[in-house]
């Protein structure tokens, strides 16, 4: 995911794809426990959106505060 795209999204569109991605994050290493994941990179890539949502948030926040 872009941050671009992430920067179109409405605070409610950001949270919930935040939950999103953290959902997935846990099936992932849930996946990697037990032995069955098929893409181990995945994990890093979906921790790193993660990272860019909480940024945006945060960007946004300051941008309302400001």
């Amino acid at each position: 995911m872009k941050a671009s795209e992430l920067r179109d999204m409405t605070a409610e569109e950001l949270n919930a794809k935040l939950q999103s991605l953290k959902e997935e994050l846990f099936n992932l290493r849930f996946q990697l426990a037990i032995n069955q994941l098929d893409n181990p990179m995945r994990i890093s890539a979906v921790k790193k959106d993660i990272a860019r949502v909480n940024t945006i948030i945060r960007q946004n926040e300051l941008a309302e505060n400001a």
